[in-house]
């Protein structure tokens, strides 16, 4: 699709927007699925016409203006089509994690009050339908059968007859969004709750166009936007990030999303429909690492001195101190080992932008060194959420998140905390005034992040102001730093720091399982971590690990003591968020008896 402004900020909803852009590119692909080993495309008319047609149905199941709609699925079409449609019948979208527990949707319906209920697949209703059947959702709307009819008081709808025949629908729908406004609430999204229960952050249209508008800014002007500009989504679209930045900022500059398949498939996914951008987390920028360099150290010599000499270069040109000696070995780089690595990843991709959470500098500098422009943004779900991303024409420094998007201001209180104010803002907490109030005071969302803008206006982060570790003697310490440098030894998967209020930091460490398996073979131990946690030789090998790390960390900073966490932290066992970042109050209440140990003595 060729768009003239495609940057241009100026629609009264994002339904409006969704309609322009369907308006201009007809039967382009829009929306692509894979099934039976092929991909398969819905044109942008397909999808405004199934847009129209549910659009029309939850308002003629009796659903009003500002009611409700929870929509629980992985990401595929229907889940950009069940948004658009809830958003278009002028009801506001509840996204939810396919991961969350039964006591999780109880929870999300009864908070927002749901009217209706939309959900992909039975394996998902599964936990779904019990919170379904003690709340106020009436309404619930299947993407696969579920195969049951009426459920109590709740009516049981199939997808397919609900988004066919939208053409006689499509003026009204449209008449409809005109009269939405950038202050109507689009979606409650309730944040994954890295410290307590999740809130629901309400989320206007404007707040999405701006910061779609604020992104769609930084790929115009650093990267140019072609006619085939292709996104990948792959993290969950219920999370704010995916939302605005995996499906509306697309939408905005008219590009087609191809939906990943699942973690697993996410390589080949990448190779098949090479992609021009991805949205993505720190942790699997680690995770594509830490394989690679497995991958070249099995491939000889030759591939291992280009991969050591790339990392070399590359940190010398990121420092902008190449030499000239330099040059010619970065050359037959870019002949013969570059392009390679940039096959891997569909030969085309103009950026990776990481966010959801903090990017270690180093893992930043290998992407660069191997060739591939890895961006670091920031931001929130209560900012919509991108605040601020790093950018070619202000200078890439991967221990910044660079400057702000464009209308948005950015300032730092007195005790450091970052401050942002613009239309990316929410309107607040659903029915939450007290925190409400807490965080947004004069008009200035309190971030509760801690950090300091440089010369060149690029924001640097030290730390959650509520993630500080305080010790006895009143120093403070980031753990997400100390963490991030131990999961980039080959012997540690995950780390979690402890020490506020103590004398000095402790680590509960899950050994990678792939280096713990090799280690134990060449030992002849037995592989599990049950029976090699006690070795005195296993744990004098993770002891090495962490005093590497040590050596580069100030006093205050230092891992004393280590214990083994029982599991590795996930999303399933709720130690992590289905972002990737860890539970803090979670794994301190796991696993408060061994830490407590680790003190004693």
């Amino acid at each position: 699709m060729k768009l003239d402004n495609p940057h241009l900020d100026h629609f009264p909803s994002l339904v409006a927007m969704f309609f322009d852009r369907a308006e201009k590119g007809g039967e382009d692909p829009f929306l692509w699925r894979k099934a039976d080993r092929v991909w398969h495309p819905l044109s942008w008319r397909q999808v405004a016409n199934q847009v129209a047609a549910l659009a029309h149905g939850l308002r003629e199941m009796g659903l009003k203006d500002g009611d409700r709609v929870v929509l629980v699925s992985e990401n595929r079409p229907e889940w950009c089509i069940a948004d658009l449609a809830i958003m278009a019948a002028g009801c506001i979208t509840v996204p939810t994690y396919t991961t969350n527990t039964e006591r999780d949707h109880q929870h999300i319906l009864d908070n927002s009050g749901a009217k209706a209920v939309i959900v992909s697949t039975a394996k998902l209703a599964r936990t779904l339908m019990p919170a379904v059947t003690r709340s106020d959702a009436h309404i619930v709307i299947t993407m696969e059968s579920l195969r049951v009819g009426q459920q109590g008081d709740v009516a049981v709808r199939d997808w397919s007859p609900l988004v066919t025949g939208g053409e006689a629908y499509l003026e009204e729908t449209k008449a409809r969004a005109a009269t939405m406004t950038r202050d109507d609430t689009a979606c409650l999204i309730y944040t994954s709750g890295t410290g307590g229960a999740p809130r629901g952050v309400m989320q206007h249209h404007g707040a999405i166009l701006h910061n779609a508008a604020g992104a769609a800014e930084v790929l115009v002007n650093d990267f140019g936007i072609g006619d085939e500009e292709v996104f990948l989504s792959f993290l969950p679209l219920s999370h704010a990030y995916e939302h605005s930045g995996g499906q509306f900022l697309p939408i905005m500059v008219g590009a087609q999303i191809y939906y990943s398949e699942g973690l697993e498939k996410l390589v080949s996914n990448i190779e098949e429909t090479r992609p021009t951008i991805m949205v993505v987390v720190p942790r699997l920028f680690e995770v594509i690492r830490a394989r690679m360099i497995k991958s070249v150290e099995k491939q000889g010599k030759l591939a291992n001195w280009m991969l050591n000499q790339a990392l070399r270069v590359g940190e010398k040109d990121y420092e902008r101190r190449m030499g000239v000696l330099d040059r010619p070995v970065d050359l037959i780089l870019d002949k013969l080992f570059r392009p390679k690595i940039q096959k891997r990843f569909g030969g085309r991709m103009k950026a990776l932008v990481s966010g959801g959470a903090p990017l270690n500098p180093e893992i930043g500098v290998f992407f660069h060194s191997i060739g591939l422009t890895l961006l670091q943004g920031y931001g929130q779900t209560e900012a919509g959420p991108v605040i601020s991303c790093n950018r070619p024409a202000a200078g890439i420094k991967m221990d910044t998140v660079g400057p702000p998007l464009m209308n948005t201001e950015v300032k730092i209180a007195d005790d450091g905390e970052i401050l942002v104010r613009g239309e990316l803002v929410m309107k607040g907490y659903w029915r939450n005034d007290a925190e409400t109030a807490r965080v947004l005071v004069d008009g200035w969302l309190h971030t509760g992040d801690i950090g300091h803008i440089d010369a060149q206006g690029r924001i640097v982060i030290t730390d959650r102001k509520k993630d500080l570790i305080v010790n006895d003697k009143g120093d403070n310490v980031s753990p997400q730093r100390v963490e991030g440098m131990l999961t980039l030894q080959p012997e540690i998967l995950q780390a979690m720091v402890y020490g506020d209020k103590r004398p000095h930091l402790v680590g509960l460490l899950v050994p990678d399982p792939e280096w713990m398996a090799e280690w134990a073979e060449a030992e002849g131990l037995p592989k599990e971590l049950c029976r090699l946690r006690e070795h005195e030789k296993f744990r004098a090998a993770i002891r090495a690990a962490v005093d590497r790390v040590n050596g580069q960390l100030s006093v205050i900073e230092k891992v004393r003591k280590f214990d083994f966490a029982d599991e590795a932290f996930s999303i399933e066992n709720e130690q992590m968020t289905p972002s990737m970042k860890i539970r803090r109050h979670v794994l301190r209440e796991v696993y408060a008896d061994k830490i407590a140990a680790l003190y004693k003595g």
